[in-house]
């Protein structure tokens, strides 16, 4: 080292100890779990730049203290030998670098905190420092980089015997999961509230302090002029949040097998990034309670999430992994998906219609984050697209995209399309790039944005905990607004619990296979999952591997295949049968039935079948259980929530069954079903139905004809009630004659719960007492079991 440099750092460490004597007031911070992986990669990394920039400003002094349940003679090399690996940013000059680096480490301690005795010690050591040094304590900052269980009992400890002096402060960071559903997470915050208060809570989520995702709302703000009459459902398309990684959970299957994707990375990013699109934009951006307040305004505007909001996926070797790994069964099937993507939409005049996509995956083909809104165009340019000018031409998709890094740009940014406007940005922060790369970004040249990078890029870390020395609550979650995501989310978390992901290879093998759309507000998958008929097993496939499907069931025809492709054939035969009776007589009658087997199919339409004939269509029940039309139970609520209300469908053309008449339900009294066989009668043709769909019971039951029942023996009715063995009891239902006089019937059978009852049937003889599905013969119709192969080979 020159002679020079030396006497460089002797300055700059004297006035580094003169700026440590001259601050009078003071912070302690605590890092709990220092030293690991979390700590190691990022935590200490921004306490130190926090550090660097107090230096700068010369507000406090500092001590540092990293904490496990290790005694010091373990976890003291070990804290040491991760803050010799710190880093200054690329401005900092080298020497002033190496001279903060050593200032940091000198007031860097390590201390065991395992029992109430180890936080009581800590607390008298800082204490005494204080004393000391005559300083005056300005708060405690404890940070808690440990599992979520341990978080009651940390917070215990430093209630009990860490808080500090009257008039400073205490806050404690809390890094995610905050459960893995709403009761868990009301459950987590119940008891922290016990010890903590809720100003004293911080809830971090590292991908707000992302700089192109901590610039929304100020980007709003500093752009609203332009924004204002744009930033609506008149010309926004919709918005994509997006967020890819190729990496999979090798080694994390313990905390995926319990939270998913949903809920490790798009129940709290993603959501939170919506927040900010969504909300209007607020009057003082650096106001957290006007911040907060916009943002539960946007989550009571929310619609319920269903199973038609999502589409799920799990890369292939997951399962394998978690066998492995948790030493499960060799036949465990694990439904965790690690893809998702999921369609949003708010009931609020300026959202109407937009879809927000959300989208997040393991073992995909890029690493890669942005936020991007896609505004409309109803431009049509009859200029040759080479001679459009990316400023001017209204032909170019207009999009603005706030760009977290990685991916084919590999940097933060924000891109604005140049047919929009060009935007205002604080130049303190974002540089306009004017050396552009020769890239493409969603189908345009780079050329045709203005593109911002930070002046200075910084680890999401970095960007957060300055803010909570600023009591900067804005970029933290409260419990209020992780309640409100929870009830968004839980829902569909239960609904789709059961239901096995669609497997992806993994990587680039994954082509176009988790391709989704969103058509009204229906998500699916652009193609039918691929059937592959192979061995379960490793050796080499035996002929005895192989079943024959026989074209018949019943001595009917028999349609088989996985469940999405017989579902997805099954729609296709009725659309057609739909157009060809419909052009033949004007008008087709439908009849449907309830259960959990026709939801599939009712998707299925609702998001492939825009040209079924919906105006032309009436719409009849097969049967019904006896509660009002509204309760979860109905049938009809079924058929309409998954069905009808994606298509403007003439009122006098749904038929739901009368079995609440009077106030009462199911009364014999009033006739419900005398009075819906008379409409029958009077709107379809000689009473024959076009089409109807049935399912199977596991009993054998179809409509709610079940075994042993009195009405079986009823065939000159067309509707009659019925007695279910299952709650609730008291049914509606067509009778077997008003079905055997269709023109076409489809019985729909699917899962292995069903392959006993479709083996038993399949050599029995008409039984209508024991099996009444068995008596479905029509007189002049054509009846085609529809059984996907779980059902059919078990």
């Amino acid at each position: 080292m020159t002679a020079r440099k030396v006497l460089c750092r002797l300055l700059l460490a004297g006035l580094l100890n003169a700026f440590t004597a001259e601050c009078k007031t003071h912070i302690s911070v605590v890092l709990v779990g220092a030293t690991g992986d979390l700590a190691k990669k990022y935590l200490w990394q921004g306490l130190f730049q926090m550090y660097m920039e107090q230096v700068d400003a010369g507000l406090h002094g500092f001590s540092f203290y990293g904490g496990t349940r290790l005694p010091a003679a373990e976890g003291t090399p070990a804290m040491f030998e991760i803050l010799k690996g710190l880093s200054c940013l690329p401005n900092v000059p080298s020497v002033k670098c190496v001279v903060l680096k050593d200032q940091f480490i000198k007031l860097s301690r390590y201390h065991q905190m395992n029992t109430v005795e180890d936080y009581a010690v800590l607390d008298k050591k800082m204490d005494e420092l204080l004393g000391q040094e005559g300083l005056k304590e300005e708060g405690r900052l404890f940070y808690l980089s440990v599992p979520a269980f341990a978080y009651v009992d940390i917070a215990t400890k430093v209630n009990a015997t860490c808080r500090p002096g009257e008039g400073a402060w205490l806050r404690v960071v809390l890094e995610k999961p905050f459960g893995h559903d709403l009761e868990s997470a009301q459950t987590l915050a119940e008891e922290l509230q016990r010890f903590l208060r809720e100003e004293e809570m911080y809830r971090i989520d590292h991908y707000l302090g992302k700089q192109a995702i901590a610039y929304i709302l100020p980007f709003r703000s500093d752009n609203h002029n332009s924004l204002d009459p744009i930033w609506n459902q008149h010309h926004i398309e919709r918005v994509e949040i997006v967020m890819k990684e190729t990496v999979d959970v090798k080694g994390r299957t313990s905390f995926y097998e319990q939270y998913g994707v949903i809920c490790d990375v798009i129940q709290n990013h993603l959501t939170e990034i919506l927040t900010f699109v969504a909300m209007e934009t607020p009057a003082n951006i650096s106001d957290a309670e006007e911040i907060h307040r916009n943002k539960m305004k946007v989550y009571a505007s929310l619609q319920r999430l269903s199973k038609r909001s999502a589409v799920l996926g799990q890369y292939q070797a997951y399962n394998s992994e978690v066998v492995h790994e948790l030493e499960k069964p060799a036949d465990y099937r694990s439904n965790v998906p690690t893809f998702a993507g999921v369609g949003i939409f708010l009931d609020s005049p300026r959202w109407d219609g937009v879809p927000f996509v959300l989208s997040a995956g393991k073992a995909l083909d890029e690493r890669v984050g942005y936020t991007r809104i896609l505004f409309r165009n109803k431009a049509f340019c009859l200029q040759s697209e080479s001679t459009r000018r990316a400023e001017s031409s209204q032909c170019k998709p207009k999009q603005i995209i706030f760009y977290v890094g990685h991916g084919d740009l590999n940097f933060p940014s924000i891109l604005v399309s140049r047919n929009l406007f060009k935007p205002v940005m604080n130049p303190a922060e974002w540089k306009q790039m004017t050396e552009l790369p020769d890239l493409h970004i969603f189908g345009l040249p780079l050329s045709d944005y203005y593109v911002y990078t930070p002046v200075m890029q910084k680890d999401a870390y970095a960007v957060l905990i300055p803010q909570i020395l600023r009591a900067r609550r804005d970029s933290f979650i409260n419990t209020e607004d992780l309640l409100a995501s929870w009830r968004l989310w839980t829902p569909l978390l239960r609904e789709m619990s059961g239901d096995p992901p669609r497997i992806y290879p993994g990587g680039l093998h994954n082509a176009a296979l988790l391709d989704f759309m969103v058509a009204g507000t229906v998500v699916s998958f652009n193609k039918p999952e691929p059937l592959v008929v192979i061995s379960p097993n490793l050796h080499p496939q035996l002929p005895s591997d192989y079943k024959a499907v026989e074209p018949t069931y019943r001595g009917h025809k028999l349609v088989s295949a996985s469940g999405e492709d017989l579902v997805a054939r099954l729609a296709t035969d009725l659309h057609g049968a739909a157009q060809e009776t419909v052009q033949r007589s004007g008008r087709f009658h439908l009849a449907l039935p309830g259960g959990s087997s026709p939801v599939r199919l009712f998707q299925r339409l609702a998001a492939h079948h825009c040209t079924f004939p919906w105006r032309q269509t009436h719409f009849w029940m097969v049967d019904e259980r006896c509660v009002p039309l509204h309760d979860a139970k109905s049938n009809f609520g079924s058929l309409h929530e998954h069905l009808l209300l994606h298509f403007k469908i003439p009122y006098l053309n749904i038929h739901p069954m009368p079995v609440h008449m009077n106030r009462r339900l199911c009364v014999e009294e009033d006739h419900g079903a005398d009075l819906y066989a008379n409409e029958i009668k009077t709107l379809v043709n000689d009473s024959s139905f076009d089409f109807v769909l049935l399912g199977v019971g596991s009993d054998g039951h179809t409509a709610s004809l079940f075994p042993n029942s009195q009405v079986l023996g009823e065939g000159k009715k067309l509707v009659v009630l019925s007695e279910s063995p299952l709650k609730p009891h008291q049914r509606m239902t067509l009778s077997l004659g008003a079905i055997n006089r269709s023109k076409h019937v489809a019985i729909l059978i699917t899962g292995k719960a069903k392959h006993p009852i479709v083996s038993k049937m399949n050599k029995a003889e008409e039984n209508s007492q024991q099996w009444p599905v068995t008596s479905v013969h029509l007189a002049n119709g054509q009846l085609v079991w529809y059984i996907d192969s779980d059902a059919l080979f078990g």
